[in-house]
């Protein structure tokens, strides 16, 4: 058996934050947002709606996907780096929420590399029999560590979450390979201060994206002796149109195979990924059989990617 994805979900906040609504915030304007980012508009929780109540959203809708029940589920992983406290971790909140009594639950804290570190511990305790099914969501309140007086990070960023629940599939099906990194040294281009506000060195962390995503992407294909022409789709990291629209024309891929969800929602973090794969899965941009390539880096620096045949 191989260990893939059985379901997927997503939660987007109601509240949408346009480019112009930006401009009465900070020093910037719509066409300087777009041309930079390819961000049109961007989602902000309400004030009530927390880093977990996004997560447990999305994860009832992964759980109801897959035809999970939420006692069936071994094992939580959340990645984020907004959770509601430091502890209780929101795995252990939305555990309690869902009912799911007898899974184990912990966060993990890898930026926006965070889902993908997720789903290779999944795959793990799968491989190893330890667990059968395992919940990975990706949930961020980043409108909470936005610093609104830095005009170069605050147009970036938005809320939400994604989730997927992983379990085995078919032989040949599921995730066929994966590379995990990250360069410590790297940790001052991209942190959160002791204001609490997020602050990015945003010449070095495009530098390190635009070589790291397509390498991490070539890496994971080749180790299963497939080529880049051989990928149907890829899920990258909705850090900016530009990082990401390099990275694809890097690896000789087309538009049309490439998730594009910057432009509603902004850079969502850990969400990022999660987010796009089920709005991918649920637009039918995804079929049964298709060579998939989540991809993404993060603050840490880190970096992760998956080469996964879709279906169950």
């Amino acid at each position: 058996m191989g260990v893939g994805v059985l379901g997927t979900g997503h939660y987007l906040p109601t509240k949408v934050i346009t480019n112009k609504d930006m401009e009465k915030i900070v020093d910037t304007n719509d066409e300087w947002i777009r041309t930079r980012t390819g961000i049109e508009e961007r989602r902000f929780a309400e004030d009530d709606i927390n880093t977990s109540d996004m997560a447990f959203y999305a994860a009832e809708e992964a759980l109801k996907e897959a035809d999970v029940k939420a006692e069936e589920i071994d094992l939580i992983l959340v990645a984020t780096v907004t959770p509601d406290t430091p502890f209780p971790s929101v795995a252990c909140m939305i555990q309690d929420r869902l009912g799911a009594s007898k899974a184990a639950a912990m966060d993990i804290s890898a930026a926006c590399s965070g889902f993908m570190y997720g789903i290779v511990t999944a795959k793990q305790f799968i491989d190893t029999k330890a667990y059968k099914k395992v919940l990975v969501v990706g949930t961020e309140k980043l409108s909470k560590i936005t610093n609104w007086e830095d005009r170069g990070t605050c147009v970036l960023l938005g809320d939400g979450a994604g989730a997927a629940v992983i379990g085995e599939v078919s032989e040949g099906k599921g995730i066929l390979s994966f590379e995990l990194g990250a360069n410590g040294a790297g940790g001052k281009e991209l942190y959160q201060d002791e204001n609490d506000h997020l602050v990015m060195n945003g010449r070095e962390v495009y530098k390190f994206a635009v070589r790291q995503m397509p390498e991490s992407t070539v890496n994971v294909i080749e180790k299963i002796g497939f080529s880049r022409e051989d990928v149907d789709y890829l899920i990258p990291h909705q850090a900016n149109i530009r990082i990401m629209n390099a990275a694809r024309e890097r690896l000789g891929i087309s538009e049309d195979k490439m998730a594009t969800t910057i432009k509603k929602y902004g850079n969502n973090s850990s969400a990022s990924i999660p987010m796009a794969l089920s709005e991918s899965v649920k637009d039918g941009k995804i079929k049964d059989n298709d060579l998939i390539v989540l991809v993404g880096f993060g603050g840490g620096l880190t970096w992760g990617a998956i080469a996964m045949r879709w279906g169950r």
